[in-house]
């Protein structure tokens, strides 16, 4: 998989970019990311890749000929997607994510900054908008590596115990269920007893439980979904 990211600023993936499962998986080319500066594809002496809006308004757009040409210096794999940072984005989920790592080889991740971009980057060259959720950050940076992090993970090799990528919040619609590990009492708080009594039928039916449970507290619109699928 390879990730071109048109950034303002390469050096917030560093430190990401080296660390943990993502940096091993990176280490071990399971997948590639290219940092790439609109600014070197600025057409002034003076690097700009902002303007003021036509008709007013408050804050600076990011201009369309930076972003173009950085977009267009890339090569082209087969199954590509040029997604476009934005609160204007269909939200991120597992199922975007499991979208993405299936069916493209290539992610080019824009990342929004000031009041956004020109809309003639959205109607002509973006083929998605994606939104962390309904909320509004500084930067197009964070969800980019949200979606960095979400993709690799899922791609072979990355993860060592593929099982564990089947057993987790929204891979089956619901949300996680408790988990427990040693020592079997701490502070008084005990492990249930189920998860030590080495019954793993029982133990299923348990955690099924538990996450039926949970979703129905903490994610009633999830529960209300994964109700209608199965009707």
């Amino acid at each position: 998989m390879l990730f071109d990211i048109i950034t303002l600023f390469p050096d917030f993936f560093t430190s990401a970019l080296e660390s943990g499962l993502l940096g091993k998986a990176l280490a071990k080319q399971i997948a590639k990311v290219n940092l790439i500066n609109p600014r070197d594809f600025a057409q002034d002496k003076h690097r700009r890749v902002d303007d003021e809006p036509y008709g007013g308004g408050v804050g600076m757009l990011i201009k369309p000929e930076p972003i173009f040409a950085a977009v267009e210096s890339l090569a082209v794999l087969p199954r590509r997607e040029i997604i476009l940072m934005s609160p204007q984005g269909q939200p991120l989920n597992q199922s975007l994510l499991q979208e993405l790592a299936k069916n493209c080889d290539q992610l080019v991740l824009i990342c929004g900054h000031y009041e956004g971009v020109d809309e003639r980057v959205v109607e002509h060259l973006v083929t998605r908008e994606v939104s962390l959720g309904d909320f509004v950050l500084t930067c197009g940076e964070i969800p980019a590596l949200a979606i960095i992090n979400g993709v690799v993970r899922l791609l072979p090799g990355t993860v060592g115990k593929i099982e564990s990528l089947k057993a987790e919040s929204f891979e089956d619609g619901l949300l996680d269920y408790p988990q427990y590990t040693r020592p079997p009492v701490f502070r008084g708080w005990e492990v249930p007893e189920v998860l030590r009594s080495g019954n793993h039928q029982e133990i299923d039916r348990w955690r099924k439980q538990e996450q039926i449970k949970r979703t129905q507290q903490r994610r009633p619109d999830l529960w209300e979904k994964w109700l209608r699928e199965r009707e």
